[in-house]
């Protein structure tokens, strides 16, 4: 049986966005990849707004499953997901890399939050159907 790919997350500050890509990745892809996330920087805890929307949309407690983690607290990858970091997303080495362009919901309403956490739910969905023809 051949080692499952291995895929990271990454921002900057590994609380928000990257750790819900990861908490819902594990969830509906699991069966496909390995979901990490990191960043350049890490945070105190996760944005606690993110942890709520993703615990009532998916039954997943990021503070119990996740940590903020670094770069260098992840082991090696396959492919690099950013989020929309802008200018200075953290460079991790990899086969594939492509950003998803998300705008950070930290700060904003509900809403927002769900809203992101929808659009990263779509975003692995149609990232595991593509994983295995990626090089």
């Amino acid at each position: 049986m051949s080692q499952k790919i291995k895929v990271a997350f990454i921002c900057v500050h590994n609380s928000c966005r990257s750790q819900m890509a990861e908490a819902i990745s594990k969830l509906i892809a699991g069966d496909a990849f390995e979901a990490y996330s990191a960043g350049t920087e890490t945070k105190p805890q996760i944005n606690q707004d993110a942890v709520a929307v993703v615990n009532e949309l998916y039954g997943v407690d990021m503070n119990q499953t996740q940590t903020s983690k670094l770069l260098s607290d992840i082991p090696s990858v396959d492919v690099v997901i950013t989020m929309g970091c802008n200018v200075n997303c953290p460079f991790l080495p990899c086969k594939y890399r492509e950003d998803w362009g998300l705008d950070d919901p930290t700060g904003k309403e509900k809403s927002e939050f769900i809203k992101t956490a929808q659009i990263i739910e779509q975003k692995v969905i149609d990232l595991k159907s593509r994983i295995n023809n990626l090089w």
